[in-house]
């Protein structure tokens, strides 16, 4: 399983013993962290986490959430009924203008700056020494890159702002960076890391 997944996502391929099977054009990887039933089950290597777009975290949802659920799963049952398609995987690959938003030049370098800064945290106050091992990878800044361009679509702008990094850039690199022995002995976290790069990186 672990093999197709990282194949699949370097690859668009997926072998099983000596077939290759070939993904479509369009498809999505996605894994899961459950935080219940993790016997059986080890971490990714950090290598393989840095082929994965975004970690994102989800928590229980409030009450509101809860309501929204329900009503979206009596939806999904009413479409499966009458078999109503929403979109075709030739409508969605058509959407991919998504790639042509506009990022300007010094929202560009801030997006470098960003990576950059998980690798010599130091440059940005004493108290950052020593707080990562590893900082993220170029996979990183291209990540950043296309999910703010991304955000900035679906917030029906042609045009992407500080903001849109900002909002994308826990999910992009919490799973990309290893903190330091005494960072994690003290509870930090990398969101928190993120945090402070954030306030302290200078924005265009």
């Amino acid at each position: 399983m672990q093999s197709a997944l990282l194949e699949a996502m370097g690859e668009r391929q997926i072998t099983v013993g000596s077939v290759t099977y070939p993904l479509p054009a369009l498809f999505m990887v996605m894994a899961t962290q459950n935080p219940i039933e993790q016997e059986g089950t080890y971490p990714l290597p950090e290598a393989q986490l840095d082929r994965f777009l975004l970690h994102v975290l989800i928590g229980y949802p409030d009450a509101a959430g809860e309501r929204a659920i329900l009503a979206l799963n009596r939806a999904e049952q009413k479409r499966a009924a009458t078999d109503e398609t929403l979109f075709t995987a030739p409508d969605l690959l058509t959407q991919r203008e998504v790639l042509d938003l506009h990022l300007s030049d010094p929202l560009q370098e801030y997006i470098v700056q960003i990576v950059l800064a998980t690798r010599q945290p130091e440059r940005y106050g004493d108290d950052m020494k020593g707080v990562l091992r590893y900082g993220a990878s170029p996979r990183a800044t291209i990540a950043l890159d296309r999910c703010s361009r991304a955000h900035a679509w679906l917030a029906g702008r042609d045009f992407v702002t500080p903001e849109d990094v900002q909002e994308i850039a826990h999910d992009v690199l919490r799973h990309r960076i290893l903190l330091g022995f005494e960072a994690e002995a003290s509870g930090r976290t990398p969101d928190e890391l993120v945090d402070t790069l954030l306030k302290r990186i200078g924005v265009p």
